[in-house]
């Protein structure tokens, strides 16, 4: 289940459960079917205990359809926060953590 709130220019996705090969295309579907008027786009993270590469795709604005969004990430679970810190080692440039919302 994934629950989407927008309010304003501002869109959060909160996917619950895994981010893998079988949930990015309803995942990358949810973001690509988001308003245009909608600039932030983050994802909330806090109900995704397991991440595989395939859910770092969500986080690349290059890879989406649709007008071009600032993304961000909120509430990493261990396991997907580990992968996005290894993402960003090996490619800093691609993997912006300044793009990590703050810890509520």
């Amino acid at each position: 289940m994934t629950i989407t709130t927008i309010n304003g220019t501002f869109a959060r996705i909160t996917p619950s459960g895994d981010i893998d090969a079988d949930t990015l295309a309803p995942l990358r579907a949810a973001a690509d079917a988001l308003p245009s008027h909608v600039s932030d786009l983050q994802w909330d993270l806090h109900h995704t205990f397991f991440m595989d590469v395939s859910g770092l795709h969500l986080l690349l604005p290059q890879q989406m359809a649709g007008p071009a969004r600032h993304i961000t990430v909120a509430r990493l679970r261990p396991q997907p926060a580990r992968l996005l810190l290894l993402a960003a080692d090996l490619r800093p440039g691609v993997f912006d953590l300044t793009r990590l919302a703050p810890a509520a």
